[in-house]
């Protein structure tokens, strides 16, 4: 892809961060004006607690600034280190831990510690007002407001939570069932951190490495080598032949060869269905991969295992697997 074309796509991916494809011209740049109406709507639907047997909360703690959690209501339920966590990196890298609210709150609300990288900068009444970052001159994206640092901070700070008295979280999390995810940029910040040896499963959404190993985003180095740190089942999820991500994702894909992973398609463009209610059939699909993975649900596996898995047919899904 020659420069140009970097530049585009890169930009296109930074606009289609949670937004319907309505906010995006057919063809060339977005379409700035739809993408704030977008926005603005978007910003004025209520946070939902998830349909999961534990509603959640949106909370910020001082002892974390600058990041966002997701929790159970109630942790009653959670006493003896029943509370897995799940490290999130936002689309665009974003400064807005809310931005993906829907989706996260749906997993949280199945009984799972969220942390998401980034202030409470979406939805009613959010604390912090949102920042618009500028373009740089010259073209390009902008250095990401948020890091793969940010994002294991989370996890960190989680572990340290569950052995401290004080914390609301002492003595409820897995400190053996830890995940990292991401969408998008964020999901380039999921794959760096999955060479840490505490992580137990990646989810990468509408992301993968550049095919031509050139970043667009300032500040973020990313190469096909990062893919050989894998050392856990893996979840890529795509979407679709619209998702501009899809060419990046399915390449990773059929590189790794190392470890188990899956390619779930639902072909629903770049911004996948995080801006639904409970955060659409992605965010069910998610909850059964976290509930597989870091809780051994041989129900939540039949989603992803056997001929007739839930994904498998009579959806508009396809499921591609290795190394099972």
């Amino acid at each position: 892809m020659r420069a140009r074309g970097i530049v585009a796509a890169g930009l296109a991916m930074l606009a289609a961060l949670c937004l319907p494809a309505g906010a995006m011209a057919q063809d060339g740049p977005p379409d700035p004006e739809a993408m704030q109406r977008m926005m603005e709507e978007r910003n004025r639907l209520p946070n939902t607690a998830g349909d999961g047997p534990y509603p959640a909360v949106i909370e910020e703690y001082d002892s974390l600034p600058g990041h966002v959690v997701y929790r159970p209501a109630d942790m009653s339920p959670f006493f003896g280190g029943h509370l897995p966590v799940l490290a999130w990196g936002n689309g665009a890298c974003a400064d807005d831990g809310t931005a993906h609210r829907f989706h996260l709150a749906q997993i949280a609300s199945y009984g799972y510690l969220v942390v998401a990288a980034g202030h409470w900068r979406s939805g009613p009444g959010a604390p912090h007002p949102r920042v618009q970052q500028a373009m740089p001159e010259g073209g390009g994206l902008p250095p990401p407001a948020t890091t793969a640092e940010d994002v294991i901070a989370g996890i960190d700070w989680a572990l340290e939570q569950d052995g401290n008295p004080n914390s609301p979280f002492y003595g409820r999390v897995d400190t053996d069932a830890l995940a990292v995810a991401g969408h998008s940029c964020g999901g380039l910040q999921a794959i760096e951190l999955a060479a840490d040896p505490r992580i137990d499963t990646v989810l990468i959404h509408n992301s993968g490495i550049y095919n031509n190993e050139t970043s667009p985003i300032r500040g973020v180095t990313v190469s096909k080598d990062m893919l050989s740190n894998f050392h856990q089942p893996v979840l890529y999820v795509l979407g679709g032949p619209t998702d501009i991500a899809h060419p990046n994702g399915t390449d990773d894909f059929a590189r790794v060869d190392h470890v188990p992973i899956m390619l779930a398609d639902l072909p629903v463009g770049h911004g996948g269905t995080f801006g639904q209610p409970m955060g659409g059939a992605v965010a069910h699909v998610a909850v059964d991969w976290l509930e597989w993975q870091l809780r051994g649900d041989e129900v939540a596996a039949r989603t992803f295992t056997g001929e007739n898995c839930r994904l498998c047919s009579g959806t508009e899904w396809t499921l591609e697997r290795k190394g099972w």
